[in-house]
């Protein structure tokens, strides 16, 4: 039978908790701003930037992980220059690992709010328009209430799935106790040793069941937010 929570389960837990929350706020008002320039602009290459957002979907999350420590290793020159100037470290960190979750997360994020974007009518921003509101202004009073449901739906579902990201976690930010060892590497590392059933059996319990919650509340939240704006 499963013990007891440890201390080290705990840890793994607040860690996993941390680095999907920041992997979010780093990467959600950018996916906002990319879901509108896919949507609404029109430019060459657009096509392209489609391609290279949506990317990190196809690629192995090791081979993503091996990137950014070509990009930001401490031997790679914009790495380099990110510790030289302002003393960032990202390899083998908790800002690491948000950084190597978010660029995972960031296309499951990018799709929700293009759907909900596609889905804005645009005969209440040309009404605005008409009427004297400036581009701004039609943006933060019409268009961005009305895609807030794809904004919270793309923000929780980017979550969950940054709960469980695990390849390119441990190519950028490694393995470390109380650093980067998230629930993920914290269950490999629990199924490599030989008397690590039960710790694996709980962590794996306790991932299923965080991840659920998670898919069930961005549910319940849009419905809600849809509720709310007569949708």
């Amino acid at each position: 039978m499963p013990g007891p929570v440890s201390s080290a389960e705990l840890e793994a837990l607040h860690l996993s908790l941390e680095v999907a929350t920041r992997s979010v706020a780093f990467s959600l008002p950018l996916a906002v701003l990319v879901a509108w320039i896919l949507t609404r602009a029109r430019f060459p290459g657009r096509t392209l930037l489609d391609a290279f957002v949506h990317l990190p979907l196809v690629l192995p999350p090791v081979a993503v992980g091996y990137v950014l420590l070509l990009l930001l290793g401490a031997r790679a020159p914009l790495g380099a220059w990110l510790h030289a100037h302002f003393g960032i470290q990202l390899p083998f960190t908790t800002a690491g690992a948000a950084l190597a979750t978010a660029v995972m997360t960031f296309p499951l994020m990018v799709r929700a709010i293009r759907l909900s974007l596609e889905n804005v009518d645009r005969g209440l921003e040309a009404a605005a328009r008409t009427l004297g509101a400036r581009p701004l202004d039609r943006f933060c009073t019409i268009t961005l209430p009305l895609m807030l449901p794809g904004i919270l739906a793309g923000a929780v579902t980017a979550f969950a799935a940054g709960l469980g990201e695990f390849g390119a976690v441990i190519t950028f930010a490694a393995n470390i106790p109380g650093v980067t060892r998230t629930l993920p590497l914290a269950l490999y590392t629990a199924m490599q040793s030989p008397d690590g059933d039960p710790l694996a059996l709980r962590l794996a319990v306790l991932s299923f069941a965080l991840g659920l919650a998670a898919l069930l509340g961005a549910e319940l939240l849009v419905r809600r937010v849809r509720r709310l704006l007569g949708r």
